[in-house]
């Protein structure tokens, strides 16, 4: 049943992300026409990013609540002193599922003002939202992460808030909307298995991937690798009717290598529990850039 209802909430996700996030299908569709894949259905997804706030009743503490309630199991933390979060990830139930990784701001690290900002629309939520919910309905779960869960933000507050956080801004206006999902780039077919390679393939068909820390960030064991699109951008409508463009969502490359203990197994005997695990903060912290100003403003 657990599993039933979890591949009804991440359809449900991944549908409107789809929908929101005009590369997804760009970037498919090039993969079909290259011969990489024949349909959407064969793409591994690595994994799937959620931002939160961190204030009372939200944050990690209260969305992880839906994923360990389908069997996900927490595993590492990670902090980004820089950008002032923390995260977590967790492993699935089932090797079909995404990993999760969901992180949070700190937002008595922020200023004053921010936190002022911040808790005007977050004060109005005075319990738990999950709790509320019924975690074995698939359609309620979906539509929850997709509500407004306090009122939509001014322009002139969002634009206060970019200032000093461009990630608090983003998540007062997007909340749970799916940040990020990943392609798994190790399984695809030979010549396009390697990350090198992959953003080749994007390059030529004029997607534009972040280069905050290079356009292949790499873990310190050289084991993960990762890079991004650019976060879309999208015209948004702010409360009192004013519109702004601003950052949306993107989509996540990942390769992870072959375990030395494991070099010597054939391709074909290989699955995920030979590959490195995990996430890795360094390469997290540019990956959270796709979003920024600093890397939209090239689109």
């Amino acid at each position: 049943m657990a599993h039933k209802t979890l591949k009804g909430v991440l359809n449900g996700l991944l549908t409107r992300y789809k929908e929101r996030v005009p590369d997804v299908a760009g970037i498919i569709n090039a993969m079909i026409a290259e011969g990489i894949i024949s349909n959407f259905e064969e793409i591994e997804n690595d994994h799937v990013a959620f931002r939160t706030l961190g204030v009372p009743y939200l944050g990690i503490a209260s969305l992880e609540k839906v994923f360990l309630a389908y069997g996900y199991e927490k595993k590492s933390p990670y902090h980004f002193s820089e950008k002032k979060l923390d995260a977590y990830w967790y492993a699935p139930p089932s090797p079909e599922f995404p990993r999760i990784f969901i992180s949070e701001l700190i937002v008595t690290q922020l200023s004053a003002r921010a936190q002022e900002l911040i808790h005007k629309y977050t004060d109005a939520i005075t319990a738990d939202p999950v709790d509320a919910l019924d975690l074995n309905d698939a359609t309620a779960v979906d539509e929850f992460l997709h509500s407004p869960l306090w009122e939509t933000p001014t322009v002139e507050d969002y634009t206060e808030l970019m200032a000093e956080s461009e990630y608090a801004a983003w998540t007062i206006y997007n909340r749970y909307y799916l940040n990020h999902f990943t392609i798994s780039i190790h399984n695809l077919k030979e010549g396009y298995n390697n990350l090198e390679a992959f953003d080749q393939f994007l390059l030529k068909n004029g997607f534009k991937l972040n280069d905050a820390g290079g356009e292949i960030k790499t873990s310190s064991d050289g084991a993960l690798l990762q890079s991004s699109t650019v976060a879309e951008l999208v015209e948004a409508s702010f409360a009192a009717g004013k519109k702004k463009v601003i950052a949306g969502s993107y989509v996540e490359f990942a390769e992870r290598k072959v375990l030395p203990e494991f070099a010597g197994l054939p391709a074909s005997e290989l699955n995920n529990t030979h590959r490195r695990e995990g996430f890795e903060a360094g390469n997290a912290d540019k990956i959270f850039e796709s979003t920024f100003l600093s890397q939209t403003s090239k689109k």
